[in-house]
């Protein structure tokens, strides 16, 4: 069997599980690939692929601008089986409406969505987890990923049910997709700049260029936070949503955080998300 995962990620998270999910579905006697969704590179090619995995983290309670438009400029297909893999910083049920356009589309295609796979990855943006978290994190991926892959191999899951509240905070959201646009031509970079060109490399949109060996943003953003997070000089500022900065990778191999030092925002969510990746990896030890 083959799994094309098709991903748009900025700073890396949503790549690092799609990666860890496919090595999984690979062990299990498959085949896999991760095509990275990028304007410098041409559309995934997704022919024949007995599974789509469609993966993206979650921006303003939907799906990025550039997912959606990949999705509406596929061919249509007789029999596609397709999911969804999300990544966000916080595991509330408001991420949920994030399925909800990804999902149409992929049923107008001809695709039957047959489930969804939530992730919680740090945030690249409103405020720095600890190393801890993230750590912790990255081992719920882990122990999640065969699960899931099993899951993918047997066409099975499901997609989550969306509440109103959930739904209405994505409709409100929305604004960011031509937001976004506007905020990002307001990205600026401090005297620290380097002129390094990392910015310019790592944005997916390709919406950075040098001249004069400074970076220029443009009018493309969909505020992935590739280049704030990523600047080896912390250099970059990001406008209106400045005070939100985060800079700098995470170390994923810190000792994972323990239930008493899970952070205060939104604890027993995040609780409830950890315990329910380690008794997942329990029942299949």
């Amino acid at each position: 069997m083959n799994a094309v995962f098709v991903c748009f990620t900025g700073t890396g998270n949503t790549q690092r599980v799609c990666e860890a999910v496919a090595e999984a579905f690979r062990a299990m006697g498959n085949d896999a690939r991760v095509e990275l969704l990028r304007a410098d590179r041409g559309t995934p090619d997704i022919s024949g692929a007995d599974r789509l995995i469609v993966a993206f983290p979650v921006h303003g309670f939907n799906a990025p601008a550039p997912v959606l438009a990949f999705l509406k400029g596929l061919p249509s297909v007789r029999e596609g089986t397709a999911y969804l893999l999300r990544t966000s910083g916080e595991p509330l049920a408001l991420n949920d409406a994030s399925v909800l356009a990804p999902a149409r589309i992929l049923r107008k295609k001809g695709y039957r969505v047959a489930g969804d796979f939530h992730y919680v990855m740090p945030y690249n943006i409103i405020f720095r987890h600890s190393d801890g978290m993230a750590s912790r994190m990255w081992r719920a991926v882990v122990r999640r990923a065969g699960a899931d892959a099993a899951c993918i191999g047997a066409g099975e899951g499901a997609l989550p049910a969306v509440g109103l509240s959930a739904r209405a905070a994505s409709l409100v959201c929305r604004v960011e997709h031509p937001a976004a646009r506007l905020i990002g031509r307001g990205f600026r970079v401090t005297d620290d700049c380097i002129g390094c060109g990392l910015c310019v490399r790592s944005c997916p949109q390709g919406n950075i260029r040098m001249e004069g060996g400074r970076p220029v943003f443009g009018g493309n953003c969909v505020i992935c936070m590739a280049c704030s997070f990523g600047c080896p000089k912390d250099a970059v500022r990001i406008g209106l949503l400045n005070g939100w900065r985060v800079n700098g990778g995470y170390t994923f191999d810190a000792p994972p955080a323990s239930d008493g030092e899970v952070c205060a925002y939104c604890r027993r969510s995040y609780l409830r998300y950890y315990h329910s990746a380690e008794a997942c990896a329990e029942e299949t030890e």
